[in-house]
């Protein structure tokens, strides 16, 4: 696994956000997520105008193995979802902190967030 990016927030879903105190938070799944779901076939994401909230699920994504629900980082309005990752899902393995991304919230509150350092010693002991 590479580093884990140091500014970013991450649940203990695997799920990771980006400025979840701006106007806008990028939200996506984490490496750790991406390697244990295996190839990534297909999303469900929240539709731009949907509302989420901070620990619940928000959609699934399909891999090879399994279907694994979506846990909204935060709570607050859909405002963009990826495109991208939606015609090519793959991307959520090659790279998911960049281009595999999924959606973005105008956010209103945070769930429970862990630091970088925190997600990394929660990825070190194998927890999923």
């Amino acid at each position: 696994m590479n580093a884990i990016p140091q500014d970013l927030f991450f649940t203990a879903e695997h799920e990771w956000v980006r400025n979840p105190d701006g106007p806008s938070a990028r939200i996506g799944v984490t490496e750790f997520a991406a390697a244990a779901l295996g190839d990534v076939v297909f999303l469900s994401l929240p539709a731009p105008g949907d509302r989420v909230e901070a620990g619940g699920e928000c959609g699934e994504i399909e891999s090879t193995k399994s279907v694994s629900p979506l846990f909204a980082p935060v709570s607050g309005q859909v405002v963009a979802i990826n495109e991208a990752v939606i015609d090519a899902p793959e991307l959520v393995n090659e790279d998911p902190f960049g281009a595999g991304w999924l959606f973005e919230v105008a956010p209103v509150a945070s769930g429970d967030l862990l630091g970088w350092q925190a997600y990394e010693e929660l990825t070190a002991e194998g927890t999923n």
